[in-house]
């Protein structure tokens, strides 16, 4: 086995709860062959200590058989201290003007979470706030649309910036812009993480209260670029309220935790459909997002019902809280920011 080929099988070995592997994770310092004996050494922060042992274990479990037995690999792993959370600006880039940094995130698709995100945003302006919205959702971007400027073209200012699109009063960045209505997106992981950068770093953003990022489902890639690339204030986790759903947010909650970026509330989409006579019916079963917001001790910010003209206004390209001043994104909103302000 050459080095070489060493790398290549070390790239199939994710890292525990993630997508990623642990070569392209970054977490292999050193991994080289030496007179057939496969010499590996890993950095890794975290206060888990069942990750570097699944690590270690997962190594042994790969080259022993290849090598010809435990002696002939060496894994060396230093342990260190993930940084906490006040200093996570010190690690990670912040952006230039913007105060804060919001993901909204799911661990399954299908719960609604750009929905959420564009009438977040826009309770979020109605506040005062000056916001902006990312639709780091690559593969499937719908911001564009749901503001209703899907068919504006961007440009560049002077220092070569992506100037963003405005709509209601928030600025907007989407992969939308950049494609026909008819068009897939199909980028790999590499490409994939270059223009999630650009869309953040590259964006001139100007002066914002908060950025909203309107994340992927799932825990992939794209996810753990924006991690790791820029400070979060936080996240918001979308979720309906069946178990399928939470088990699938519990992921989500998970990949943050071990990233070191605290969860600052649960929106639970889809909570009952209400009929003219003003019976609620709970589609989706009840009382998950309260149970999972107590669980990981976390405010539920927000149940937001199902009701067609969200999606009729969602089409139209005016989000249902342009219209209407009291609905539950308005008290998300509100409830976020206080927050917020809590945390100083």
């Amino acid at each position: 086995m050459t080095t070489e080929d060493l790398r290549a099988q070390l790239a199939t070995i994710k890292y525990p709860g993630f997508s990623r592997d642990i070569i392209s994770f970054g977490l292999v310092k050193l991994a080289e062959m030496v007179d057939e004996v496969a010499d590996i050494h890993l950095q890794i922060q975290t206060k888990d200590a069942e990750i570097p042992r699944k690590i270690f274990n997962d190594i042994h479990a790969l080259l022993d058989p290849l090598l010809g037995g435990p002696e002939k690999v060496k894994v060396g792993i230093d342990i260190q201290n993930p940084p906490v959370q006040g200093d996570a600006a010190a690690v990670k880039e912040s952006l230039p003007g913007v105060k804060h940094i919001i993901a909204v995130a799911s661990g399954k698709g299908g719960v609604g979470k750009s929905t959420v995100s564009a009438n977040l945003a826009v309770a979020l302006a109605s506040q005062g706030l000056k916001v902006g919205l990312c639709d780091c959702d690559l593969y499937g971007p719908s911001i564009a649309h749901m503001f209703g400027v899907s068919n504006h073209e961007l440009r560049s200012d002077s220092d070569d910036n992506i100037v963003p699109i405005e709509a209601h009063g928030i600025k907007l960045m989407s992969m939308g812009f950049l494609l026909s209505d008819s068009s897939p997106v199909i980028v790999r992981g590499p490409l994939a993480n270059r223009y999630t950068q650009q869309f953040l770093k590259q964006v001139a953003w100007g002066e914002l209260d908060v950025l909203v990022l309107d994340l992927p489902p799932g825990t992939g890639d794209i996810q753990l670029t924006i991690v790791q690339s820029v400070a979060l204030t936080g996240s918001v986790i979308v979720t309906t309220p069946q178990e399928i759903a939470l088990i699938d947010a519990r992921k989500a909650v998970t990949m943050f935790a071990k990233v070191n970026v605290s969860i600052l509330g649960l929106i639970e989409n889809m909570s009952w459909f209400e009929c003219d006579l003003g019976t609620r019916y709970p589609l989706f079963g009840s009382g998950g997002g309260q149970k999972e917001a107590d669980r990981i001790k976390v405010p539920l910010l927000a149940q937001i019902p199902i009701n067609p003209e969200t999606c009729q206004q969602a089409d139209a390209g005016t989000p249902i809280a342009l219209r209407e001043e009291n609905t539950a994104y308005h008290d998300a909103a509100r409830q976020l920011m206080e927050g917020l302000a809590k945390k100083g």
